[in-house]
This record gives C-alpha cells, sequence and structure tokens, in this order.
C-alpha cells in the first residue's frame, strides 16, 4: 500500500463518533492520530511521559532525534492534507525545500545514480524541529489537548465489559485515572501494549524480528547558508556502513555515521574520522578534515533490530484500543520510513473512522487495513538488509531474486534517470513496490547495455565537493 493507492483525507466524511479519545506519546505517529482522531471525538488528550518544552521539539525519550531524519513525500503530502500550510510553516522555521532528483546525491550499489526528469520536493530540517512544528498545529486544532509528564500505567476497562474504557497514570506521583472511548498507543519500541493485553486476558500478537545492529554517530557542522548539498551513501553489500550529509536549519550539517553488524562508528572526531576513510566517497572524510565542529557534542544511537507485532494476525482483541507507528513496526532507519508509514497509518485510520464510525471492531478493522501498508514497508527496509549475510530473522519470501533484480536496477540508475525516478517514487512510499516491475520499468532494468557500469564519485560533483 502506497500513497498513490489511497484515496486523499477528506474531512466532511467522518461522523462524530465519540467524546474523548486518548493518545498515548506525543510522537509523530501519537500527534498525527490525534489529529485525525480530532474530526471524530469532541476531545482529543495526548498523553505524553516527558515534560514538554513548548519552545522546542526534544523530548528524552527519542534518543534517535539527534541524528538525521528524512520526510519523504508519502509523508510530505499526507501531512500537508492533514494540516494545509505545514510545508511553508516548516521552511519559515528554518527548514530547507530540496529537489530529491537534482539536489540530493545518493550513492548506492557503487556509484551514484543520475539525476531525476521530474522535480520531487523533498525537506531537510532536525527532527526536533519537524516534531515542534507539527505539535504546534495539532495542539493548536479545537479540542485536542497535551499533557506532559503523565506515565500511562495501564488501560482500564468496566467492570464486566472487556472495552477500554480508559487509562490509569502517575502524573508527579499521584495516581489518576482518565476515562475515554478509544485509546491509542503511540509510545514507539518501548511499547508495553503486548503486556497489557496479557494483563487483560488476551494474547500479545506474535513477532518478527531482523537483526541488523545499527550503530549511529552524528555531529553537526557549519553551513554556508548558500551550501544545500544533500548526499547519502547507502550501506551495500559487502560495506556494512554508510553516511549522510543534511542540512538542516541555522545554517548547520547533520553528518550521521553507520555501520551494521559490528562495524560501528564511535562518538568521537579520531573515531569518525577512521570510519570515513573506509567509505566510498571522500567528501565525509574530507569536511571532517577541514571543518571544525558545530558543537562538541557528538551522538550515538543502537538500533538492534527491526521489530513488527502483528496485530494484524490476533484472533482478538478488546475494543477501544489499537497501537501505531513504531508501537506496530520499527523499521531500519537507513531507509528513512518511521515519520511517512506513521502519516499513512493515520489517513487510514481517518479512512477507517469514516467508514465505519462507532462500530464495534475499528482496531480489527484498521489492523487489516494497516498491514498492507506495513508489509510493504517492511518489505523493503528488511529486503534491503539481508543483502548481508550476516543479518538474521525473519526473512520475506522471494528476497534473494528481488534484491538481486533491485541490485540490478540500481546500478542502471547510475546513468539512466529514469530508473532512479522509478525507484525513488517506492523509497519514498510514493508508489508500491510491485511498480518496479512494470514492463516499462522491466525493460530499462534487464535490457543490456552501458548501463551496467558503475559510477564514480567524481560523476556528482556537487556530491563530493568541500567549502
Amino acid at each position: 500500500m502506497s500513497l498513490r493507492s489511497l484515496a486523499r483525507y477528506d474531512r466532511d466524511r467522518v461522523p462524530r463518533v465519540g467524546e474523548h479519545a486518548v493518545v498515548i506519546g506525543a510522537s509523530i505517529a501519537g500527534l498525527l492520530a490525534a489529529r485525525v482522531l480530532a474530526d471524530a471525538f469532541e476531545r482529543v488528550t495526548l498523553l505524553e511521559r516527558d515534560p514538554v518544552d513548548e519552545t522546542d521539539g526534544r523530548r528524552r525519550g527519542v534518543p534517535q532525534a539527534r541524528h538525521v531524519h528524512a520526510l519523504l513525500v508519502a509523508g510530505q503530502v499526507t501531512i500537508e492534507d492533514l494540516l494545509p500550510g505545514f510545508a511553508d510553516e516548516l521552511v519559515a522555521a528554518g527548514a530547507l525545500n530540496l529537489d530529491a532528483m537534482s539536489e540530493f546525491s545518493l550513492h548506492v550499489a557503487g556509484g551514484f545514480v543520475a539525476p531525476g526528469p521530474i522535480r520531487v520536493p523533498m525537506y531537510f530540517a532536525s527532527r526536533p524541529l519537524i516534531e515542534r512544528c507539527l505539535r504546534d498545529r495539532v495542539t493548536a486544532h479545537d479540542g485536542v489537548t497535551l499533557r506532559g509528564g503523565c506515565q500511562v500505567v495501564q488501560p482500564v476497562t468496566r467492570d464486566g465489559d472487556d472495552a477500554v474504557a480508559g487509562v490509569e497514570m502517575l502524573v508527579d506521583g499521584r495516581r489518576e485515572q482518565v476515562d475515554a472511548d478509544l485509546v491509542v498507543d503511540a509510545t514507539g519500541r518501548s511499547t508495553r501494549l503486548p503486556t497489557w493485553l496479557e494483563h487483560l486476558g488476551y494474547a500479545p500478537p506474535p513477532v518478527e524480528q531482523v537483526e541488523v545492529d545499527l550503530v549511529y554517530a552524528t555531529c553537526q557542522l557549519p553551513r554556508d547558508a548558500d551550501d544545500r548539498r544533500a548526499v547519502l551513501v547507502l550501506p551495500h553489500a559487502p560495506r556494512t556502513r554508510g553516511a549522510a550529509l543534511f542540512p538542516m536549519e541555522h545554517d548547520r550539517w547533520l553528518l550521521t555515521f553507520g555501520g551494521m553488524h559490528g562495524d560501528h562508528p564511535t562518538p568521537d572526531v579520531d573515531g569518525l574520522r577512521a570510519f570515513a576513510e573506509g567509505l566510498p566517497v571522500p567528501l565525509f572524510a574530507d569536511l571532517l578534515e577541514d571543518q571544525p565542529l558545530a558543537s562538541p557534542d557528538i551522538a550515538r544511537y543502537h538500533f538492534p533490530a527491526l521489530r513488527r507485532h502483528r496485530y494484524d494476525k490476533l484472533k482478538a482483541s478488546p475494543e477501544g484500543l489499537l497501537a501505531v507507528g513504531d508501537a506496530v513496526a520499527s523499521f531500519n532507519p537507513v531507509y528513512g520510513q518511521g515519520m511517512s508509514v506513521a502519516a499513512l497509518e493515520a489517513l487510514l485510520l481517518h479512512h477507517t473512522l469514516a467508514e465505519h464510525g462507532s462500530e464495534d471492531g475499528l482496531a480489527r478493522r484498521f489492523y487489516a487495513r494497516s498491514a498492507w501498508l506495513v508489509e510493504d514497508a517492511w518489505n523493503l527496509a528488511a529486503g534491503g538488509d539481508f543483502q548481508f549475510p550476516q543479518t538474521q530473522g525473519d526473512k520475506p519470501p522471494g528476497t534473494d531474486l528481488i534484491n538481486r533484480y533491485v541490485h540490478r536496477l540500481q546500478r542502471k540508475a547510475h546513468t539512466d534517470g529514469q530508473l532512479n525516478d522509478a525507484f525513488g517514487r517506492v523509497a519514498s512510499m510514493e508508489h508500491r513496490p510491485t511498480s518496479l516491475f512494470r514492463p516499462r520499468v522491466a525493460w530499462r532494468v534487464l535490457r543490456p547495455g552501458r548501463g551496467d557500469r558503475a559510477t564514480t564519485a567524481g560523476d556528482r560533483p556537487a556530491a563530493h565537493r568541500v567549502g
């Protein structure tokens, strides 16, 4: 499932279905779910464990926030539909709007891909800025309230009723109960929903996992205001390391290094320099040699495994309780899918409410629809991770054959902008992965020709120029 296969947001389709909805976690997924629920419920309350700074998007519960993030096309379009004018507000706050086909340099399968034929806008900013702008817009919506410092202990039910009727939480050490018609878990990888289901007498969902042992290390570098370069070097077997240079607000770059399966960067300048020397593009080592850090802090983040809770396979679950975002599935952050999956899940929740209103089985219907979305994203990420023989876990069927085809596509894309465009629209979740096998794409991939050669770093001068 992708952006193109979904109907657009339409507020007029949603009936009023309840008095109060609670969303646990003011994450990207939680904020977008709250925005959608505000159409269907009189009141929506976001309960966030961390104190919320009204001037900053940072939260202690988001350890990955200091590293590069990508807001893909599917996420951009969906958020703009839900919150018109969001993109302009993001740019006004300092984000950069680049053309992903010509100003964003992607190195994969031994070379840089050729520029695509059609402009694709892409917004670059730090995760805290994106989250702050989103939070400001959502909480300004009528009926939406954000409460920080709320540690949800468990969902609660009424006597003799299996339906969830709210949550119990700790606030400044005091227990408090909040009644709700619907409770949405958006607490990310730290979700306790499987345990809560067991306490309520239900079986927890099956779990799929793919072990990648990814470690990020990120620093910030000063950037000339007119230098808008964005560069991504993806890990590609047998090379288990990659890097990203993304422009951000305040005339800075985020420089992130990532390594899988024990090939990890260390969070110190000398360690980053040594790691950069092992990359196929000299840009990153040159920048560290020539530029002082904008801040002495170097952030580190460990992502051990992709994880997917198969709520779509549950035989029974309580009414009035569902999960979204990383609480359902978390993907290798190298592919930048998280925020866009959260946005599309919010859109699916909107359509589920529009079509079924307050009927029983909301969670079951939502999981059945979102499973197709998660499946596509999961297969794309997990499939890419299984190019490495060290990767262990639940391998999607047909992965090896598909990987051989995608590898050839990526190499052909070094000299074929049409293939870059086709793959980019799948990677950005605008089109489904099956679109890569359409005859006009497959012919360009499988035909013999000089496109089989890999480009070198010098073929994209914007990507390796320093200063």
